[in-house]
Parts: C-alpha cells; sequence; structure tokens
C-alpha cells in the first residue's frame, strides 16, 4: 500500500514524524494480510482486511476510530471482533461498518443524528448496532460529512443525519433525522452504488441513470444551476455516457464512464475539476487532459481528484495541493492532471522506487486531504470498482441485473427503448423454476414481490428505469399461475394502471416495441384471469372485489389492445377470449350496457368489445335488432293505442316494415317504399309482400327480395359499380347513370340484411367495411382490389433508385422517397375518397340509418364484412350433419349416400359454386356452419332432369339418380349453369 497527503492527525498509520507526505511512501503495516479496502475520512482513515477485521487511525477527538489506543498507527477495531465486516466507510467525524449479514454498525461524532442511533450524542467511542435497520440487509453504506446512505440489497435506499442543505433527499423542509428513514422516491429503480459528498449525496443506477440532491452551491449536482435540491433529481446531461462510478468531493463530483471517461463539475477553485481553470462547473464536463486514455478509477478528496489510467500504470491527480495531496512532489494547486510521482509504469505495472518489487494497483481511495493506493504482487484482471457488495443476493436486483444486452443496451434506456433482453429474462426464470430453485421462487413471490415490491410500485416512477420491473415481472412463471393471479397478478395489473400519463405513455411504447411472442404472452395471461373471474371468481371473492379485478384485467387487456392498433404485435384475433358466450349470457350483459345502469361499478364485456369474438358480436347484434324491433313495435302499438282511445284509427302505425313491391318494378319500388319510412321504422320486423303473390314472409321471400333487389342493382346497365377483373370486386364508378339515392338504398338494403339476419352476395372488398368504421384505407386495400395497381406501389415506394427517372413521376416535394409516400397517399385517398365521395356518402348514409350507432363500434372490419356477405370458415362435414330430409329421403338414402360422396369429392371452388346455387351465395353465416340449415327433399322427376334449388329456403331437389355417375354430371351441370338466383 502506497500511502500521501496529510498526516498531520496520524491518518495515513506512518506514525508522528511529518505532517504532510508530498510523494506516495510506502505502508506496509498490512502486507502479507489481505488488504480489502480503506475509507478516508476529514482526518481519520479504516482499513478493512480480507477477514472481516477492521483497523482504524488517526484524529479520535469524538470516537471515530473506535478504540483508545492512539491514532498514530493503525489499530484494531476491537468491538467488532465478533463481526465479519464487508464494507466501511467515513464522514468528516465519524464511521460506519456493515457486515457480511447486512448489519450496520456506527460510532464517533452523532449530534447531527448521523450515527442513525436514534440519540444526537457528541461523541460515541465504541460502535454500536443500528437497530432500525437490522430488518433489512444492507449491501453499502456512504458517509457524509454529517449525514449517511445505506443502500439494501432489495434496493432499497436509507437516510439519516443532518437535512439542512436537503442532502437527504426526503423533501423540501424535511428536518434532520436520528435514525434512518426510507428514501421512497427512487423507489423501483435498481441502484448499482451511492456516494456521498460534504452536504450532498448521489445515487447511480445500473443503467448509467445518476440521481444527485442536497447542497449545490457550486453546482456540484450538475443541473446547471446553484439552487440546492430536496429531492433527488436526475442529472439528465449523463444520461447517454453510461456512467458506471460516482465519486463525490466536499463541494465537487467526478463521474466516470464505461468508455473510460472521466466528468467532473461543481467547485473549481483549487482546480479539483482537472479543467486548467479555478472556475465552478455548474454541468458535468469531460476532463479532456484525460482524453485519449481510458480511466479505470476515480476518487475525489475533501479539494482534489484522482484517476488511474491502467492502459499506462500511472494514477493522476489535481486539485488543491496545500497539504501534499496530489503526491507529485510539488507544492502549489494542478488545475490539470498531473502524474502522481514515484510510480514508475510498465505494461500495467509499477515497482515500488524505494524497493523494487513489482505490483499491480488494485485500488485508490482517497478522502479529506490524504489517499492510499493499494498493490498487490499478483496481476490481477483491471475491473472497474463499483462497490456492489452484496447486489446479487438481492433477487429483484439479480432480475434486473441480468436483464440487460450484452452490447450496452442497458445504458440506452430510454422512453423508447427499455433496455431489456426478454430471452434472458426468460433464462433466468427457467432456471428458478427448476426443482432446485423452486422453494426460492415461491419465498421470493410469496415475500419480495407481494408484500414488498408490488405494493411500493408508484403511479409517478422517479425515472423510466424503475419502469421496467413492469415488464421483467410480466414474464414471470408464477404471475401466470392461476393461484397467484389474486395477489400477484391482478395487484400489477392495477399499479399499471394507476401510472400517470407520462409514464403510462411509455409503458405503451415499451409494449409496442415487445417481441409478437412476448407481447403474445401478456395478452394470453390477462385473458386466462378474465376466464378465471367469470369461472370461479364468484365462489373466491366477494361481489365487490370480484368486480374491481375483473375491471382491472379488463382494463389492462383494453390498454395493449390499443397499443397493438398502432404497433400489430398480434392479429386482432388474438384478443378474443374464446367460448365467451358460454362464460356469460351475452344478451344481458349487452341490456346491461345498453341500458347504462347506475351501478357504475358494474363491469359490462360489452364495453370492451375486442374481447367478444365474431360470433359473440353477431348475438350482440342480434340482440340489438330485437331490441330496437321491440322498441319500435311497441312504439307504434302504443301509437295505436293512443289513437284508438282518441277515436282516430285511420292514424294507426303498422308494428311492421312492410314493403310493397313489384316484380318487374322491384328497384323502383323499393325506392318508393323506403324513402318514406323514418329510422324508427326501419328498425322494425321486415316483411315484404310481392304484388299478385299471397305468400305469407316466414324468411323466405325476405331473402328473395334481397337476393333480386341486390341482383339488378348491380346490373352493368346502371354502371353503378366498376368490377375488377383481377379480384372479382366492385368498386363505387366514378361515373354512374343513376341518381345518388339509388346507393342510399344499397346502404339501406345491406343495413336490413344485417338487421335481419340474412347474408347477401354482395362483392365489395374489406375497405368498403373500414370506411364504415373509419378506418383509413391502406395500400393493402388496393392490392385486394386491383392486386396489379398494388403491387405497382409497393414497388414504387421500395424503389432506391431514381424514382422520378424510373418511373417518370415528378413530385411537388424535393426529398424523392417522401414524395413517392405522398404521392402513394394521395392515390390511395383518390380511389377510395375523392374520386367517388358522393357515391359513397350515399350509401354510408343509408347504411348508418340502419345499423348506426354505438354498436357499431363493436365490431372490426371483417367482423363488420362477415355480418353481411358471410365468411369462409367452411366445415363441410358439419353442413352434411346439419342437413335435414323430406320426401322418401334420409341420411341413410342410397341417393342421399351418393350425394354426399359427390360433394366431397368436389374440389373447393366446386363447392362454394354448390352453396351460390343452393343459398344465393357462396359464403357462410358468421355463426358458421352450424347455423346454415340445408334441405335435401325427392322429387318424382325422372334421372335426366337436373338438381333444382328453392334458394329463398336453402332446399335442394333432386331426382332419385341411381348411379353416382350420373348424379355427379347433373349436378355438376346444374351448379355451373347457375347465374344467380331463379325461382321454380
Amino acid at each position: 500500500m502506497l500511502c500521501w497527503g496529510s498526516s498531520a492527525s496520524g491518518q495515513l498509520g506512518i506514525g508522528a514524524s511529518e505532517a504532510f507526505v508530498f510523494e506516495p511512501r510506502s505502508c506496509c503495516m498490512f502486507d502479507g494480510r489481505g488488504l480489502k479496502e480503506v475509507a478516508c475520512g476529514s482526518q481519520h482513515s479504516l482499513f478493512l482486511l480480507h477477514d472481516g477485521s477492521v483497523y482504524a487511525c488517526g484524529s479520535n477527538s469524538c470516537g471515530q476510530l473506535g478504540h483508545d489506543k492512539g491514532g498514530w498507527r493503525p489499530e484494531l477495531v476491537g468491538a467488532l471482533d465478533a463481526q465479519k465486516i464487508a464494507g466501511v466507510s467515513c464522514g468528516q467525524a465519524h464511521s460506519l461498518a456493515v457486515n457480511e449479514q447486512g448489519q450496520v454498525f456506527a460510532w464517533g461524532a452523532g449530534e447531527g443524528g448521523q450515527l442513525g442511533l436514534g440519540t444526537a450524542e457528541e461523541a460515541v467511542r465504541v460502535p454500536r448496532l443500528i437497530k432500525k435497520l437490522c430488518e433489512h440487509r444492507i449491501s453499502q453504506v456512504m458517509c457524509g460529512n454529517q449525514h449517511c446512505i445505506a443502500l439494501s440489497k432489495d434496493g432499497q435506499l436509507f437516510v439519516w443525519g443532518e437535512n439542512s442543505s436537503g442532502q437527504l433527499g426526503l423533501g423540501k423542509g424535511e428536518p434532520s433525522t436520528l435514525s434512518p428513514q426510507p428514501l421512497k422516491s427512487l423507489c423501483g429503480i435498481p441502484l448499482a452504488q451511492i456516494s456521498a459528498g460534504g452536504d450532498h449525496s448521489f445515487a447511480l443506477s445500473l443503467s448509467g441513470a445518476v440521481f444527485g440532491w442536497g447542497k449545490n452551491s457550486a453546482g456540484q449536482l450538475g443541473l446547471n444551476d446553484e439552487q440546492d435540491r430536496a429531492v433527488p433529481c436526475h442529472i439528465k446531461f449523463l444520461r447517454s455516457q453510461k456512467v458506471v462510478y460516482i465519486s463525490c468531493g466536499e463541494e465537487h463530483t467526478a463521474a466516470l464512464t464505461k468508455e473510460g471517461g472521466l466528468f467532473t463539475f461543481g467547485n473549481g477553485s483549487r482546480g479539483q475539476l482537472g479543467h486548467d481553470s479555478t472556475r465552478n462547473e455548474p454541468l458535468p464536463r469531460r476532463v479532456m487532459e484525460l482524453m485519449g486514455t481510458e480511466v479505470s478509477q476515480i476518487a475525489c478528496g475533501r479539494h482534489h481528484t484522482l484517476a488511474f489510467v491502467p492502459s499506462t500504470g500511472l494514477v493522476y491527480a489535481f486539485g488543491c495541493n496545500t497539504q501534499g495531496q496530489l503526491g507529485t512532489g510539488l507544492r502549489g494547486n494542478a488545475k490539470s492532471p498531473l502524474p502522481v510521482g514515484n510510480i514508475q509504469p510498465l505494461n500495467h505495472l509499477c515497482s515500488l522506487a524505494t524497493e523494487g518489487e513489482r505490483y499491480t494497483i488494485c485500488k485508490i481511495h482517497s478522502g479529506g486531504d490524504h489517499n492510499f493506493l493499494l498493490l498487490s504482487t499478483k496481476e490481477v484482471t483491471m475491473l472497474i470498482f463499483t462497490g456492489l457488495y452484496g447486489l446479487f443476493q438481492s433477487i429483484w436486483i439479480l432480475i434486473s441485473t441480468c436483464c440487460f444486452h450484452s452490447d450496452d443496451g442497458h445504458f440506452k434506456t430510454n422512453p423508447k427503448v427499455p433496455g431489456i433482453d426478454f430471452n434472458a429474462v426468460r433464462l433466468l426464470f427457467e432456471t428458478l423454476m427448476k426443482p432446485a430453485f423452486a422453494r426460492l421462487l415461491e419465498q421470493v413471490c410469496a415475500f419480495s414481490f407481494e408484500s414488498l415490491l408490488i405494493p411500493q410500485l408508484t403511479c409517478s416512477p422517479p425515472d423510466v428505469e424503475a419502469m421496467r420491473i413492469y415488464l421483467i415481472l410480466s414474464e414471470c412463471p408464477a404471475l401466470q399461475d392461476s393461484k397467484n393471479y389474486i395477489s400477484l397478478t391482478i395487484p400489477l395489473a392495477m399499479a399499471i394502471l394507476r401510472l400517470d400519463a407520462n409514464p403510462s405513455k411509455v409503458l405503451d411504447n415499451w409494449w409496442s416495441l415487445m417481441d409478437c411472442e412476448v407481447f403474445s404472452r401478456l395478452v394470453e395471461m390477462y385473458k386466462s384471469i378474465v376466464v378465471f373471474l367469470l369461472t370461479g371468481g364468484k365462489a373466491l371473492l366477494m361481489p365487490v372485489f370480484l368486480e374491481s379485478y375483473t375491471s382491472a384485467a379488463l382494463r389492462l387487456l383494453e390498454k395493449l389492445h390499443k397499443v397493438n392498433l398502432k404497433a400489430h404485435r398480434v392479429e386482432y384475433n388474438h384478443f378474443y377470449i374464446p367460448d365467451i358466450a358460454t362464460l356469460v349470457d351475452i344478451q344481458e350483459d349487452y341490456l346491461k350496457w345498453f341500458l347504462r345502469k347506475a351501478d357504475i361499478g358494474s363491469v359490462t364485456l360489452c364495453a370492451y368489445p375486442f374481447i367478444l369474438n365474431a360470433q359473440a358480436k353477431t348475438t350482440v347484434l342480434q340482440t340489438d335488432a330485437e331490441l330496437q324491433m321491440q322498441m319500435a313495435v311497441s312504439g307504434a302499438n302504443l301509437h295505436n293505442v293512443f289513437m284508438l282511445l282518441t277515436m282516430e284509427p285511420l292514424l294507426a302505425r303498422n308494428p311492421f316494415l312492410v314493403l310493397h313491391v313489384r316484380r318487374n318494378h322491384l328497384v323502383s319500388d323499393a325506392l318508393r317504399e323506403l324513402t318514406v319510412y323514418n329510422d324508427v321504422d326501419l328498425k322494425k320486423p321486415l316483411k315484404v309482400i310481392f304484388d299478385g303473390e299471397e305468400a305469407v314472409d316466414a324468411g323466405g321471400v325476405t331473402k328473395e327480395f334481397f337476393l333480386l333487389l341486390l341482383k339488378e342493382l348491380m346490373d352493368p346497365i346502371y354502371g353503378m359499380f366498376t368490377q375488377y377483373s383481377e379480384s372479382n370486386l366492385l368498386w363505387f364508378s366514378d361515373k354512374c347513370f343513376v341518381e345518388h339515392n339509388w346507393f342510399h338504398l344499397i346502404g339501406i338494403i345491406c343495413g336490413l340484411a344485417i338487421y335481419n339476419s340474412t347474408v347477401v352476395d354482395l362483392h365489395f372488398p374489406l375497405v368498403l367495411y373500414k370506411k364504415l368504421l373509419k378506418v383509413l384505407p391502406t395500400l393493402d386495400d388496393l392490392k385486394e382490389l386491383s392486386p396489379t395497381e398494388g403491387r405497382s406501389l409497393q414497388q414504387l415506394l421500395e424503389y432506391e433508385g431514381d424514382v422520378e427517372e424510373t418511373f417518370c413521376l415528378n413530385f411537388a416535394v424535393s426529398h424523392v422517397k417522401s414524395g413517392a409516400k405522398e404521392f402513394v397517399q394521395a392515390y390511395l385517398q383518390y380511389v377510395f375518397s375523392d374520386a367517388v365521395q358522393e357515391q359513397y356518402s350515399a350509401f354510408s348514409s343509408g347504411f348508418l340509418k340502419v345499423c348506426g350507432g354505438e354498436i357499431l363500434s363493436l365490431f372490426q372490419p371483417s367482423e363488420l364484412m362477415a355480418m353481411v356477405v358471410g365468411n369462409n370458415n367452411y366445415n363441410w362435414e358439419e353442413m352434411e350433419k346439419n342437413a335435414s330430409y323430406k320426401g322418401e329421403f334420409s341420411a341413410s338414402h342410397p341417393t342421399v349416400k351418393m350425394f354426399w360422396e359427390v360433394f366431397h369429392e368436389f374440389p373447393l371452388e366446386k363447392k362454394k359454386q354448390f352453396l351460390l346455387f343452393l343459398t344465393g351465395s357462396d359464403r357462410i353465416p358468421i355463426h358458421g356452419m352450424a347455423s346454415l340449415r340445408i334441405v335435401i327433399q325427392s322429387t318424382a322427376a325422372e334421372e335426366h332432369y337436373l338438381p333444382v334449388a328453392h334458394t329463398c329456403y336453402n332446399m335442394l331437389d333432386i331426382p332419385c339418380y341411381q348411379t353416382k355417375e350420373t348424379l355427379r354430371h347433373r349436378l355438376t351441370q346444374a351448379v355451373e349453369q347457375y347465374e344467380g338466383f331463379s325461382l321454380v
């Protein structure tokens, strides 16, 4: 060990021969005894050996040595003999020691409460246990002049002592404290190191976030001003510098970065900042003299600074030198770094000039006006000393430590980047799930997570780094176990939902960057909680808790769903809860939502439509339709009763929406009839009467009406729609020969089809339903409608060369890529909006006249499309299973057996053609094949007749064919010759 600087009180431990030592001098009192570290106070020093024993020397005016044997040479602190000490720290005139069990002992001056013993004794000469910290395992302790900081192994910070300048960080106006108090404002941030100066304090997070508080009269907090801070403040200037260590002097601070850069700030009156000036620096500033070198260790004395550069083996010093504390052999202060004398560098090694032995520098220590340099005769790997005594014994900190990218990604933590390697998180938890650690994980969840961590999550975390816990915990397998839903997972959801706007937005950003697999697991976890509460919640929980927990799970899913709408992590149907209709009465739930009961705590699933699958939403829509119809009928009946009472029966209203139409004037009659009805009338049950026909409309006539009317409206002769040959889809024509009320009529017809549970054969693209739901069209929509155009525009966007020259396109904007994007957006706007604005508006107003309102907001575009035209989730075996038979036919009849054999041998397109032939649409109802009931009946016709479809009733007439080939031939003929709806 080497030492230099002031020895006026014996703090160097070399005796009373000299008051000041201007060059490093060998101190051999601990040679061969395993010196671990040294702590320097204002005028005293503590020496910690690897065996856990502590020695002290220097001033003992307030008992800060812990013994009474004199202070000129290091003497054993006997009161700590029974302890194995792991760390020590010195203040102005007091001392702290922490043992391997995390217990803290204090002695020395205590008038400011800096001993944390609950008293303000002037001098405590024997180390005493700080009892208030006994329930916590402390890993680090640091002393300021008259205040102290302690960091526990579970990441909690405690402070005590003098608070005249806010150095405790407890808040403005808070008095000094005689016993340790938790510093809650930094709760949740995984801290790597703490440091204390004269009257200011610092904390450093694992990701390099630096927080300072306390006295700032010289800018020592690095906040670009000289105002004291009573609470921890983030030093934003250092956020991107990857800081790994902080050291504090009396009124200045030094920060070391991972790349070996040194930043200093605060009081520079004695040159202690190393900037070749004596100015104060209120902002962190790089020490330019050391640029190009890699500093690995730093230490601050009262008014000077040390820095070790391992590549040269040199220790540099700058600042006050009145007592030889720079070790240069010179007198006078130094405003720039100077090499400490009497150290001979050679290939990472140095030799003592006095003894000639070869040593490796291990650690540098500084404090007050004196310094120590620890050496080893064994070559060791140079590691930056971070002071993490027992960091990895804390499960919470262990999780945080193991989650960061190996490429320094954790230093880049910001509102858009969490700096977490989810593979590492998963690997850690998989390890903990093994039998050897399973019990440990269970204890951690029961105690650390449930009792400590989750309850301490605040609505306004002090820094983005503190928010990573929300991502890490979500990956813990224990939270995905149903037995922990109520104690862990739901409380975590509630903590997330309590976040203030800004941190909540940060979490949303991080979720949006998650791997799809990780995001999917998160969604599945909270879906499982909803199912758990819906199935077994009533038996486990009081109603008030059941409502609260269910609401929390649903609201968190809603938050994830909103993120997914922008980030597209998973498909929208991933949020569906399967078989939701079997868990709750969807109709009752919708009625509750519709009526908006005064009970504001009542949870309705319809308020969270993203969890409802298409079938559940169809049930909701049908319930709404029935409700609207009942209300319309009831309104009409009530009106009629009133008219009878007032003797005006001629003003009676029909409780049904009755349309009288002629087959040969279908469009004009439908226009005439529907124009006279108001919105309420359109919600009534629909009945269609064809002129001159006596058929009673039990659903078949209505379906026939829809099919015939739409077939006529789609006739190219009117030019209402353009058919795209590639996709066989229709879009509004920008040049048509009919009035816009025809488009209005088609909109009403589509709305009525939905409200009357009828699937119609309309070949509109998905973008139509997007527009109805106010979802903006994309290039994918153009690809669906016109694949060639869509691909061309995609190539335009992806082209890296000169777009204007290659594609012969000129843009008004100068940036070519930007111009291409604007061109594509403008083209989409033209095709889907501007060119057909009047036509679409008329259609939309007609559709929304029937199906408008909140009910529409429950649907996704594809779901709304399926409501109108059905879907293509074919299950042909289900169709056969649900078929019924008439006449002499039954499931076992030979002709029926042949029919199904032939049908199942058809390719998919032929099967779809058959569906179109039989039902009028090649798609199936949104409820699936189970809701498609077809009827097959026998006829007395001879074998040369073709099968006949009664499209209105999904009925097929088949002669009793004798051979399979005959049946195949006749059925194929009938299907291929079908051009649309026809009557037999």
